[in-house]
């Protein structure tokens, strides 16, 4: 019997198609089984820095498609609905949290999204400890705010931040000085790794609140050369990341763990994985028969 009732998908995995043919993408989702999806901006409405660093990297990713993919908001929605699909998570930027959290809030309330997510810190307000600790108190007032409104606010881990720098974990100062009843935790299995730290480990030190997870493998096991706190370290262990049960990480334990542990959101994230159509759906069915 699957323990996973339900399996997502962040929509980063799959950029190129949703923005050649949005509804044909969502269709062929629905078809392979995937019933929840978290999306990644800029939106419409996202900060104008969101947008103009957005802007600057399309020419390295090669698309532009990100929020609704050229849709309105409604749209979009009538779309995601058509297919059967719930909207979990918002994936978005750090000023759009600190400087539009209302209009973010309701966006995330019309298309029924209980999670706006930060998926990175910007590299210079991670760069000591003391910029660790006080990301803790912007994470703090993002988690009020968004309560305020009536959704919840998430960290999305990559790999930096997880190495001890002056016998301490940097992740875990910034974390313990956090109110775990207003700022929450999305793990991504596969930067996790990466980053020399143990995902078991990390959801039974944080039981309650993990409430999400992203979800891929690695086909052997890889770490970053450095903190993992530049894209270039990300980009360069991309051709690690491989179809779910088809690499190293025990995902079979991790989930395990997650569900025990409170995760109720989970997503196949692949980052823009080649032969979309082939890989998402080996992940979806391996997961499936957990």
């Amino acid at each position: 019997m699957a323990i996973l009732d339900s399996i997502g998908i962040q929509l980063f995995s799959l950029p190129r198609a949703l923005e050649a043919d949005l509804e044909g993408t969502l269709q062929m989702l629905a078809e392979m089984g995937y019933s929840e999806i978290e999306l990644y901006g800029p939106y419409p409405f996202s900060a104008e820095s969101n947008k103009m660093e957005w802007k600057a990297l399309t020419p390295l990713l090669g698309f532009q498609g990100s929020g609704f993919f050229g849709t309105d908001e409604s749209d979009f929605l009538a779309l995601c609905r058509g297919g059967g699909f719930r909207i979990a998570s918002m994936h978005t930027d750090l000023d759009t949290l600190v400087k539009h959290m209302p209009v973010l809030a309701e966006s995330a309330q019309n298309l029924g999204a209980p999670f706006v997510t930060l998926p990175a810190i910007p590299p210079e307000q991670r760069a000591s400890l003391d910029d660790y600790k006080r990301m803790a108190d912007i994470f703090n007032d993002i988690g009020k705010a968004a309560k305020r409104e009536g959704i919840q606010f998430a960290y999305h881990n990559h790999g930096y931040g997880l190495q001890a720098t002056n016998d301490v974990i940097p992740f875990e100062v910034m974390m313990d000085a956090t109110d775990p009843e207003t700022v929450f935790l999305e793990m991504d299995v596969f930067w996790t790794t990466a980053g020399r730290a143990d995902p078991i480990a990390y959801l039974k030190k944080y039981a309650g609140r993990y409430s999400m997870m992203h979800l891929k493998d690695m086909r052997e096991l890889t770490y970053f050369k450095g903190d993992g706190g530049s894209p270039q370290e990300w980009t360069a262990l991309f051709p690690a990341m491989t179809t779910a049960g088809n690499g190293v990480i025990d995902l079979e334990g991790i989930v395990s763990t997650a569900i025990d542990t409170g995760v109720k959101h989970f997503f196949v994230e692949q980052d823009m994985v080649a032969n979309p159509e082939i890989a998402l759906r080996e992940s979806y069915e391996y997961l499936r028969k957990l």
